[in-house]
């Protein structure tokens, strides 16, 4: 593949939660805790849902339809200077995707629906997959987080910095 090469996506569902714009919704899902939400599941990938129910938490993988075009550096929610945008979580990214633990709280897989918590998603974010979150797989508590390890910001919610020009 080329850097002019293009991928095709589609969406398989969509997310639904409480937060509407991008200002006041918490930045990450630690900070979401009590943020329930449900996910849509669109008819010909329920089936696919089988086997979800016994997860604690899965990983969504969204599409940010509503941030900002591409910027190389960006200054974090937490921080106050500038940081290379793959030092971040930031959403302004070359290929706008997503990726939440989200808690799973049930699965209905005849109506494609999923209820979850600790979401840090705007409501109608386009869903691009699903995958278990596997704490044997995915959790290494005592890696080096570089910057965030010296956090110049508490921050719990977002501004509109990353906002869509309107």
């Amino acid at each position: 593949m080329s850097d002019t090469d293009t991928l095709e996506l589609r969406p398989i569902g969509v997310i639904h939660t409480p937060f509407k714009v991008q200002e006041g919704t918490p930045i990450q899902p630690v900070y979401a805790e009590k943020a329930e939400g449900t996910v849509e599941i669109y008819e010909p990938y329920r089936a696919s849902l089988a086997d979800l129910d016994g997860f604690e938490r899965i990983w969504l993988v969204y599409w940010f339809d509503r941030a900002k075009g591409y910027q190389p550096k960006v200054v974090p929610y937490r921080d106050t200077v500038p940081r290379g945008l793959f030092a971040t979580r930031a959403p302004c990214r070359p290929n706008p995707i997503g990726l939440s633990p989200v808690r799973l709280l049930s699965v209905d897989v005849s109506r494609g629906i999923l209820r979850v918590a600790s979401s840090d998603i705007l409501d109608r974010t386009p869903l691009l997959d699903i995958k278990p979150y596997v704490p044997s797989f995915e959790s290494f508590p005592a890696t080096a987080a570089g910057w965030i390890d010296r956090l110049a910001v508490e921050r719990e919610k977002a501004d509109r910095r990353f906002e869509e020009d309107s």
